[in-house]
């Protein structure tokens, strides 16, 4: 069998140019990848008859741009028209929305093919994707190891080469947490870059879209096309979008990087702080300058992410309610009883748990004191850090403080799934883009990502220094791949 899928998506690209390829030969590739990766457990939903009909339409038209013709699994919290669409929760186990969210309207315009949403951990609540009611990903590079969360299914779809893109969502780590532990780049675009239309929301004020994929550049070509202003989310941004692809391959000399101190102290294990040291030392042989630099608050990002995300949860999923849509229970006493059974049942304890939380938080004198308070304090945490992009042009960071670690071992420690995303949750509470850069690799040859962080509407500068060092790291990162 040809492995198309084993090629770049300019590659690819090309095969279509010259009719060696056909959309249809790429997805008996990606369907046969698929079925031989079952047991990792990364699609809840394979689009294989919607697929194969996007991609004889595909056939009837000339070629398009680079992602013509490419296929992409979508995070299962992201809304697609006429395809189940199930956030990994009985909630929504069996809802067919009827419209369809603006970065699938986006990436269909651009010629791609869907063809599976990925699990997660139910309702994006999670960090290892082990809440999922389906039950959780396993990782590519060793299936007795976590994916990572929430974005769990769509960083195994990717690591293991079934498909070369994904689309995933970063809350509080989401995209980059999970393409840290699979070996992957993961994006997590300035809050307001890329629309949250058709995103089922979990915190409102913190959810975002972004890609997931092999390379620095094809993550920059998938953001060139899902960015941009849209009118149906009032928090989305009108600022132009840039041709990202066109930051690949500058110089990179010269550049002031700053290291925020608290993601680099002793919650680091040793092999991650090692492999981090190793780039710098890369950063400054080449002629750039890397200090260490005081953001204020970050020690309080934890406690903040669980005020405001567990407030906005409790709000958001009160829809669910068993009337207008998702699940209900069959025999009701009364409408009370009806509400109560239906999210007794609907929802999994994670989720249950987060939600008393969040309405506790915001009950009476509590709203006052915890989460107008939260959002004060998060509000000097982004002003710290845009006094830091006033010196530095970018700053960096381990993005996760361990590699992957065993399926299971963290399900009785609520606190753990918080701490497994303590490096990165600054960055949601600041609005700020960041994504994961692969870096380098554990004792038990496992991924190891760095963090690159940009000022607001930055993603250009994070994007040519990261293809510096895919360049200079030179990894090799097929270890996911099922032959």
């Amino acid at each position: 069998m040809n492995k198309y899928l084993d090629l770049t998506i300019d590659e690819i690209h090309v095969a279509y140019l010259k009719k060696e390829l056909t959309p249809k030969m790429l997805l008996d590739e990606v369907f046969e990848r698929m079925d031989a990766c079952q047991d990792l457990n990364c699609i809840i939903t394979a689009t294989k008859e919607e697929a194969y009909q996007r991609a004889e339409e595909l056939s009837k038209e000339e070629v398009g741009g680079p992602l013509w013709g490419i296929p992409i699994v979508i995070k299962d919290n992201i809304i697609t028209k006429q395809i189940r669409t199930t956030c990994a929760s009985k909630m929504l186990e069996n809802f067919i929305p009827i419209y369809q969210a603006t970065v699938i309207d986006k990436i269909l315009k651009a010629g791609m093919i869907i063809v599976g949403k990925t699990n997660m951990d139910e309702f994006a609540m999670g960090s290892t994707s082990e809440t999922s009611y389906f039950g959780p990903p396993k990782n590519p590079w060793n299936p007795i190891y976590i994916t990572g969360g929430s974005s769990g299914g769509s960083a195994g779809a990717v690591a293991s080469r079934m498909v070369p893109f994904a689309l995933g969502s970063d809350t509080g780590g989401s995209i980059r947490q999970p393409a840290s532990y699979t070996g992957l780049v993961g994006m997590k675009p300035t809050y307001g870059r890329v629309s949250r239309y058709g995103l089922v929301a979990f915190a409102s004020s913190l959810d975002q879209i972004g890609p997931m994929t092999r390379t620095v550049y094809e993550n920059a070509v998938l953001l060139n096309v899902i960015a941009g202003f849209d009118e149906k989310d009032l928090t989305s941004s009108k600022k132009k979008v840039e041709d990202y692809t066109a930051y690949l391959g500058k110089e990179t000399q010269s550049l002031k990087i700053g290291i925020p101190s608290y993601l680099v102290s002793e919650v680091v294990s040793e092999e991650v702080r090692d492999v981090f040291n190793h780039v710098v030392d890369l950063l400054k042989k080449h002629g750039n300058t890397v200090e260490m630099v005081e953001v204020s608050y970050l020690e309080q990002a934890v406690p903040l992410y669980q005020i405001l995300a567990m407030a906005e949860a409790s709000s958001n999923l009160a829809r669910f309610d068993g009337i207008r849509y998702g699940y209900r229970i069959e025999d009701s006493k009364n409408i009370d009883f009806l509400y109560e059974q239906t999210r007794k049942e609907g929802f999994g304890e994670e989720v249950k748990r987060r939600i008393m939380v969040g309405s506790s938080l915001l009950s009476g004198e509590n709203a006052k004191k915890y989460y107008d308070k939260a959002l004060s304090i998060r509000d000097d945490m982004r002003s710290s850090f845009l006094a830091a992009f006033k010196d530095y042009d970018l700053l960096i960071a381990p993005t996760t403080t361990t590699a992957a670690y065993p399926l299971g071992q963290g399900l009785d420690d609520p606190l753990k799934g918080f701490m497994d995303d303590i490096l990165v949750i600054p960055a949601n509470m600041a609005g700020l883009p960041a994504m994961n850069l692969p870096a380098g690799f554990s004792k038990e040859n496992l991924p190891i990502g760095m963090q690159i962080i940009g000022a607001p509407f930055q993603e250009g500068k994070m994007y040519q220094l990261a293809s510096f060092l895919e360049k200079m790291l030179d990894l090799d990162l097929e270890g996911g791949k099922r032959q």
